[in-house]
């Protein structure tokens, strides 16, 4: 009789080298050959193939051989169609998911890395020969010298960090609270154990010197060149803040009262205190010759064409601060109100209460989330979040976390049809929603949905707040002429708007509604491009030395994570909400960063990989 065994323990270490793979695949840097990459995922499924089937078994062993005649150059014209036409078979033929999913794979490849291939096999290299960078910098919008500023933290150098920061981006306070943090994406790090706490530590950095009592870089000689621009948002003020340290003369135009844009109006105190946002905003409007001109609309105090005429260059930076409403029976009802609306009021002090309200919010964002948390901090009875597919949910997981926290409800697989008003009064009184169940993936390989047999639902609320995206105030510069597409102003990758000699815009209302660091990185991008416009090449350098990069245990540590104050206790206010890191905390989290600016990519591979 065959003995019977326990196999758990072999299963739980094969676990554990699976999630020290995945660990591996999420950290690729940026920059690696994509041939590469898939022929990697390809040997996957080959160590998965059974053998008893032969499209997969010999089919795969041939697509390998295929990807590698590719990658070593040796291939020629007809091997891409051979390995089309190979994989069409194996994808037609195989047995089970092992084959039909490799071969779906590689023919993915093949459609959206066909300049790829076309370049391996005509030139024997990468496109443009692509070379890795380095991954945090990379994937910082603004490029921000990451692994520079933490060493400096290392070194508890804050000073000289923040200089560091402020070289690609003026808001080292801003993005040290709510930066989404991309550059911890692809962090090297997770090939040991975890990315590392990026933002945390340059909270900690803005924490321990306060921003506006470090000096900016030194200003160029004065050029008296002006330049206008027209919003005082995150992608305005960082335009206005190198042009102003390159020489320019720079006056900012504003319809609110102080200037900030979405981080004023639109970020709830409880993540960006006021206080903090200001002091990188007096540091921005001191680097140079800057004045800021609040409650002035464009089309209402000034015209366009009077700012135009007056200036040598302008840059239009006005965001996306509109918020959008649903084309739907009742949109217009008392106590139905975009999520952008709804924050700008409660900013400005003109909505203090939601007391005994049944809030119902529709949309899974940033925004959506800062409404349903502020809701819960005005003392709505509920707060019910509703989306149609679980994609929906774009909000950053530790956003979402701390809603579930706080109280809010969450609902998927429901779509909005409509909603229902009192006949007197026109208030709403309830939202009708489809329930859905899903469906396949689309071609992003994003979840799709149908409408279920149940019944639609009527859920009762006394609020009803929508998130379902915001505009741009594009009208008065519609009637001047700048060229605009569904509400969005038309630029290129060089911030140039479309046939107006000297006009420049970027940041939401070019890209529609997107985050800060992106709005920042415009920003950056359309001063640089002014600059040269207006006949200069400035550039704007703190001169702060990185401290030598020493070789790295690579001992795997625990990452210190940002701690946040009780649930029960947070959700009664808007004091802030994060706990500082400590000490020991910084610093044993700075000394787990592995310096790929000096180890493993950059610097035999084309320097700092930062452009």
């Amino acid at each position: 009789m065959k003995k019977l065994t326990v196999k758990g323990c072999m299963n739980e270490r094969i676990d554990t080298v699976l999630y020290k793979f995945r660990s591996r695949m999420k950290s690729y840097p940026p920059g690696m050959c994509p041939i590469s990459l898939y022929r990697s995922l390809l040997q996957i499924s080959m160590n998965q193939s059974c053998g008893k089937c032969i499209p997969c078994r010999d089919g795969l062993v041939e697509v390998d051989r295929m990807l590698q005649s590719i990658m070593a150059g040796s291939a020629d014209e007809h091997v891409v169609d051979d390995l089309r036409h190979l994989c069409r078979m194996i994808y037609q033929s195989s047995d089970c998911a092992v084959g039909i999913s490799a071969a779906q794979l590689i023919l993915d490849s093949l459609e959206q890395f066909a300049d790829e291939y076309e370049s391996h096999v005509k030139e024997h290299h990468c496109v443009n020969d692509v070379k890795q960078t380095i991954p945090c910098v990379t994937m910082c919008p603004a490029h921000v010298d990451v692994p520079g500023y933490i060493a400096l933290i290392k070194e508890e150098n804050y000073e000289g960090a923040i200089k560091k920061i402020r070289e690609r981006n003026p808001f080292p306070t801003a993005c040290a609270f709510v930066c989404e943090h991309p550059c911890e994406k692809r962090c090297r790090r997770a090939i040991i154990d975890d990315a590392i706490n990026i933002r945390g530590l340059k909270k900690y950095a803005v924490d321990t010197v306060k921003a506006d009592t470090v000096d900016n870089p030194k200003r160029n000689v004065s050029t008296s060149k002006k330049v206008s621009i027209i919003g005082s948002g995150p992608s305005g003020l960082t335009a206005a803040y190198y042009l102003a340290l390159m020489g320019h003369c720079v006056t900012i135009y504003d319809e609110h009262e102080k200037p900030g844009g979405m981080l004023r109006y639109g970020i709830p105190e409880y993540r960006l205190p006021k206080e903090d946002l200001d002091r990188d905003i007096k540091a921005i409007l001191s680097a140079g010759d800057i004045e800021f001109k609040g409650n002035t609309k464009i089309g209402r105090d000034i015209s366009f064409e009077e700012i135009r005429k007056n200036s040598d260059a302008v840059y239009l930076g006005i965001g996306a601060q509109i918020g959008n409403r649903m084309p739907v029976d009742g949109a217009n009802a008392k106590n139905v109100i975009p999520a952008a609306d709804f924050l700008q009021l409660v900013s400005e002090g003109k909505m203090d209460s939601l007391e005994g309200k049944r809030v119902a919010l529709i949309g899974g964002g940033n925004v959506a989330m800062d409404a349903a948390r502020t809701a819960v901090r005005l003392k709505a009875e509920t707060v019910h979040v509703f989306t149609r597919k679980r994609d929906d949910y774009t909000a950053v997981l530790e956003e979402i976390i701390g809603a579930m926290q706080e109280g809010v409800r969450f609902r998927t697989l429901l779509s909005f049809l409509n909603i229902e008003a009192d006949n007197e009064t026109d208030e709403v009184r309830a939202v009708w929603l489809q329930p859905e169940i899903v469906g396949e993936y689309d071609e992003y390989g994003m979840m799709t949905t149908e409408h279920s047999s149940n019944y639609p639902y009527r859920f009762k609320c006394d609020y009803l707040i929508l998130a379902v995206g915001q505009s741009s105030d594009v009208e008065a510069f519609e009637k001047s002429g700048v060229p605009t597409e569904r509400g969005r102003i038309r630029a290129n990758e060089e911030c140039m708007v479309s046939d107006m000699e000297g006009v420049f815009s970027g940041g939401d209302c070019v890209t529609g509604p997107s985050t800060a660091i992106n709005a920042i990185a415009a920003g950056q991008v359309a001063a640089y491009n002014i600059d040269e416009y207006l006949g200069y090449h400035h550039k704007i350098r703190s001169d702060i030395e990185i401290p030598v990069a020493l070789p790295n245990p690579c001992v795997p540590t625990a990452r210190a994570e940002i701690e946040y104050k009780d649930p029960y206790e947070r959700k009664d206010g808007f004091d802030f909400i994060e706990l500082p890191m400590t000490y020991e905390e910084a610093m044993r989290e700075s000394g787990r960063c592995l310096r790929c600016d000096h180890h493993g990519c950059g610097v035999l591979k084309g320097g700092r990989g930062d452009e």
